[in-house]
């Protein structure tokens, strides 16, 4: 996906929401942003994931998803588009909480990223519903934690199976 209007780094600096909610720039990138900002989560995680026990973690991403809700729908109205592409908050969060419960193998977090990505991109329901018909920051990272959801079954079932 490419950007038709992606926003400028002076817009990413103009208000802390704006930083946030374009994944600290990875969101500027004019091609697929989405993926990008998704790539990010999963370099900044093993540079977080030591700081913290798992439920201090869990503790961090409930409040990372929290201020997202505020820091995207911000972001969201100041661009005029409520789920804007460069908005990649909505990819990075969830995803943190994949690699969370993901084995640490390379192999496993390679298939958590396709997965994801897979269930952000197609939207199964109820991702679906909060794409289309809540037009918050709410339902942007709503529907992005729906597609976590099944990138986490889906590994759970791997696992089952694999084991």
């Amino acid at each position: 996906m490419t950007l038709a209007n992606p926003p400028s780094v002076r817009f990413l600096l103009a208000h802390p929401a704006h930083l946030v909610a374009c994944g600290f720039g990875s969101g500027l990138s004019p091609w697929a942003p989405g993926t990008i900002g998704t790539l990010f989560a999963w370099a900044s995680f093993p540079l977080l994931r030591p700081w913290m026990s798992d439920f201090e973690f869990l503790g961090f991403l409930v409040v990372c998803f929290v201020g997202g809700v505020v820091a995207v729908h911000r972001t969201g109205v100041d661009l005029g588009v409520i789920d804007h592409g460069s908005i990649v908050w909505d990819e990075i969060v969830p995803f943190w909480l994949v690699l969370l419960f993901c084995p640490t193998h390379w192999l496993w977090q390679t298939t958590a990223f396709c997965l994801f990505r897979f269930f952000d991109i197609t939207k199964p329901q109820p991702a679906r519903y909060f794409d289309e018909k809540v037009k918050s920051g709410l339902g942007v990272m709503c529907d992005d934690l729906v597609a976590a959801g099944y990138a986490l079954l889906v590994l759970a079932t791997l696992r089952f199976v694999l084991a």
